[in-house]
């Protein structure tokens, strides 16, 4: 799947939002199928790339046909499936490695979770910019703000977009689910905390953009998710 939302500036329905000239595409990475996430401004060529798991040279050929130079690299959070591929992007484009710290501990152990996979080990990388809650980045005129969503895993973010009026939610939230607990790190009430507190709090028309899967919005997890019902 390639998702391209975005051609030109127009405005969201909402007034508050205006929507801004950024290229939005979107690769199910690795095994897993993961969704890496790369924006791009159309005016700058500079880009933010979310989550490259794996199948760089996908993520690259993204990257070349758009003529985009990666700015920032960002996680949100140390799973395999997710940050697998971050240190060959790094090598390939010098851009920066955002992950909040308390996912450390995680992303040392890549060799444990390859083994729970069958994989090889990747490549670890120096992380050069912890993404803590409040944090942003730029691209373009568009703001990604950091949420702190712990509980899926304890360093888990997800990065909150207004001018697109989008949520990049990381393994948090998805269509009709929540990220799983049960793996070192998971807090099953936790994450139901997160999700109420920082995710619901959005406008419901606001596009969510799972780890895995579908898109959906906020409005349609807040009605339809069974583990969100009643929270």
């Amino acid at each position: 799947m390639v998702y391209r939302p975005w051609g030109n500036t127009r405005l969201h329905p909402h007034p508050e939002y205006t929507i801004v000239c950024v290229i939005h595409e979107i690769l199910p990475v690795g095994m897993l199928q993961c969704n890496c996430s790369i924006f791009g401004d159309e005016q700058s060529r500079e880009a933010i790339v979310v989550d490259p798991g794996d199948d760089i040279a996908n993520i690259t050929e993204v990257l070349d046909r758009h003529g985009l130079t990666v700015k920032a690299i960002v996680i949100t959070h140390a799973h395999i499936d997710h940050i697998g591929g971050a240190a060959k992007l790094k090598a390939l484009t010098g851009a920066p490695v955002y992950m909040n710290q308390n996912d450390a501990e995680l992303y040392a152990h890549l060799d444990t979770q390859a083994s729970w996979l069958g994989m090889a080990t990747p490549s670890r990388t120096e992380i050069d910019s912890e993404a803590r809650e409040g944090d942003q980045l730029r691209l373009g005129d568009a703001e990604f703000h950091i949420l702190h969503t712990p509980g899926h895993t304890q360093g888990s973010i997800s990065i909150w977009i207004p001018a697109e009026n989008k949520l990049v939610a990381g393994d948090t939230l998805f269509r009709d689910s929540i990220g799983r607990t049960d793996l070192p790190g998971g807090d099953g009430r936790q994450i139901l905390r997160s999700i109420h507190e920082k995710l619901l709090a959005l406008p419901e028309t606001a596009v969510v953009i799972p780890g895995h899967g579908p898109n959906t919005t906020i409005g349609r997890e807040k009605a339809r998710n069974p583990f969100l019902q009643g929270l």
